[in-house]
C-alpha cells in the first residue's frame, strides 16, 4: 500500500479519542499481512495500543498516537496536499512511519518496532500503559512523531491542566446581600492571575496559561454558589513553583485542582537535522521506559485540531526519507 492511500485509509477510519478500536484493528492486519509480529496491547474496552515488531529485541521505535481529536472529518486530497482529520495529527505520521520502516526492512534493517498508542489527545492512557510493556527495557531510542514541520525537535514543553473552584452563597438576586457570588470569587482570582508572571525556562521558553472552559452559578436570578475555571498551563519548568504560585494567587479564595500533568522534556539532539523547541507536549514524558526520545514528524501544529487541518505530499515523502536516516544514524 502506497504512502497517500495508507494515509487516506488510515484517516477514513473515525478514531476519535476513546473510540480506537477500528482504527487498531486495521493497523493489525495491515502489518500482519506484511510479517510483522503484533500485539494488541488492551488499555481499556474498545481501546488497544498497536505494538508490531520484526525481532524480539528491537533497539529503535517508532511512534505517534492513532487518536484524533473531534470531530471526524473524511480526508480529501489535491495534487499537493491531504486534507481532514488526522492529516497530519498523527496519521500521515503513521503512514510516514510503516513505509519508512518497510523501507528499512528491504536494505536489511530488521531492528525496529512500531508503536501505536490511544488517547494521546487527553491523558496519554495508551502511553501510561505501554511504559510497562517488557520490550520497552529492551529498546535503545523511540522517535515518536508529531507535527513539527519535519524538523527534529530537541525539547518540549510540559502540560499541566487543574481547575480553579470558588465557592459561594445562593440568595435572590434582588437581595445580593444575602449571599455570595462564587463568579465574582473566580474573576477576581482570574484577573490576579492574567497580570502573573509564572516561572520560566531559558532552554524551554515561556510558561504560558489558557483559560480554557468556564461553569458555574444555577439560574439568572440566584446568586451563584459555585464556580470553576478550567486551565491549562504549558509548563516550562518542575510543577512545584508553578502550583506554588497557583496556590498564592488563589489563597483562601478558592482551591486548586490537579487534574493531570507532564513535564517538560529535553530529546536527543542529532547532528544533520534542523532543530527545535516546540511548545506543544505528547506521548513522550509518559513513555521514559522506552529509551532516549526523539520528537520528528511532517505537517504544521497550526493545522492540527482545525476544520482545514492538512499535510503536505511532498512534507510526507521527506518524512519517510528522514525517519529512514535517523534510524540509519542511530543503529
Amino acid at each position: 500500500m502506497k504512502l497517500f492511500e495508507l494515509t487516506r485509509n488510515l484517516m477514513a477510519i473515525p478514531s476519535v479519542s476513546g473510540d480506537e478500536e477500528a482504527v487498531g484493528f486495521f493497523l493489525r492486519d495491515h502489518l500482519e499481512s506484511r510479517g510483522w509480529t503484533v500485539e494488541l496491547q488492551a488499555v481499556a474496552p474498545g481501546q488497544n495500543n498497536v505494538i508490531a515488531h520484526l525481532n524480539e529485541t528491537p533497539r529503535v521505535w517508532l511512534s505517534t498516537h492513532m487518536d484524533t481529536v473531534p470531530p471526524f472529518i473524511a480526508p480529501t486530497e489535491d495534487d499537493e496536499r491531504i486534507y481532514g482529520r488526522g492529516s497530519c495529527d498523527a496519521k500521515g505520521i503513521i503512514a510516514a512511519q510503516i513505509t519508512a520502516a518497510e523501507h528499512l526492512r528491504s536494505e536489511g534493517i530488521e531492528d525496529i518496532g512500531l508503536l501505536y498508542t490511544v488517547e494521546e489527545e487527553r491523558a496519554s492512557t495508551g502511553a501510561k500503559i505501554a511504559n510497562g510493556h517488557p520490550l520497552a527495557a529492551k529498546c535503545e531510542y523511540l522517535i515518536n512523531g508529531e507535527p513539527t514541520d519535519n524538523d527534529l525537535a530537541i525539547g518540549s514543553k510540559g502540560a499541566f491542566r487543574a481547575k480553579i473552584k470558588t465557592k459561594g452563597k445562593a440568595a435572590h438576586s434582588a437581595y445580593p446581600e444575602e449571599g455570595e457570588s462564587a463568579i465574582e470569587k473566580l474573576l477576581d482570582i482570574l484577573e490576579d492571575l492574567r497580570h502573573t508572571k509564572l516561572p520560566s525556562d531559558e532552554f524551554f521558553g515561556e510558561t504560558t496559561v489558557n483559560l480554557a472552559t468556564l461553569d458555574g452559578g444555577i439560574a439568572l436570578n440566584v446568586i451563584p454558589p459555585m464556580a470553576e475555571c478550567g486551565i491549562l498551563i504549558r509548563l516550562t519548568t518542575a510543577i512545584e513553583p508553578i502550583r506554588d504560585a497557583l496556590e498564592t494567587i488563589i489563597r483562601d479564595r478558592g482551591e486548586l485542582e490537579i487534574m493531570s500533568y507532564s513535564l517538560p522534556v529535553k530529546m536527543l539532539a542529532v547532528d544533520g537535522f534542523k532543530q527545535k523547541v516546540v511548545r506543544f507536549t505528547t506521548d513522550i514524558p509518559h513513555l521514559p521506559n522506552w529509551g532516549q526520545p526523539l520528537l520528528l514528524g511532517p505537517g504544521s501544529i497550526l493545522a492540527a485540531h482545525t476544520k482545514d487541518e492538512f499535510v503536505l505530499k511532498a512534507d510526507l515523502e521527506e518524512a519517510v526519507r528522514l525517519y529512514v536516516g535517523l534510524v540509519k544514524q542511530l543503529i
